[in-house]
């Protein structure tokens, strides 16, 4: 038996027979009656993230022209076409000239203002990146309140991939420039638009 083998046998066998429960952990919840939809915005907005006034107007609408004005638009949604088609079996790096994408986010995250993209979000997982800007529609009514609530959405375990994306790409150097885009998208704006409506729409 080698030493390994050794330790690791008298580790087993000195092992507490005790089953312990994990403790539990809470969920830090906001106050009861906090504005998940406000908080989410407040916290987007800190993160860089662009989330136009809409006003009275169709929020679908106000997306639909700031697209209209773009040469290349890769779409996810059925309310808002692109002129870029993708498939699954699109390649990746193909999508680098793409100005801009829009995708529906499954779920935002209101302490953190990040929006949760999955596989099939996104179908391709380069266009949460590779597009300038990205133009992201999010259920009101999918707002959690916290990190802690977001590890229990369903996302994180029916698919191979999903990622917690928080505002447009910025790095600075040592002198303090900022620079938007360097590793990713440009410009993040975010749509309010309930997944009943985009249905209507489409």
């Amino acid at each position: 038996m080698s030493s390994r083998d050794d330790i690791l046998a008298r580790v087993r066998a000195h092992r507490p027979a005790a089953e312990r429960a994990l403790p539990e952990i809470p969920f830090f919840d906001p106050p009861a009656g906090t504005d998940l939809q406000a908080m989410f915005a407040r916290s987007f907005v800190q993160m860089g993230g662009t989330l136009p006034d809409c006003g009275t107007a169709d929020p679908v609408a106000v997306a639909r022209q700031f697209v209209s004005t773009a040469r290349v638009v890769c779409s996810r949604v059925p309310e808002i076409p692109g002129n870029r088609t993708l498939t699954a079996d699109t390649p990746p790096a193909s999508l680098a000239d793409v100005d801009v994408g829009v995708v529906r986010a499954s779920f935002g995250v209101a302490e953190t203002g990040s929006l949760c993209l999955t596989e099939t979000d996104l179908l391709v997982n380069t266009l949460g990146y590779l597009p300038q800007h990205l133009v992201v529609l999010l259920d009101p009514a999918q707002v959690v309140s916290n990190l802690h609530r977001a590890y229990q959405r369903p996302e994180w375990r029916s698919g191979h991939y999903a990622v917690l994306h928080s505002g447009p790409s910025a790095t600075a150097d040592i002198e303090g420039v900022l620079v938007h885009g360097a590793q990713g998208v440009r410009s993040l704006r975010l749509f309010f638009v309930p997944c009943h409506a985009s249905t209507a729409a489409a």
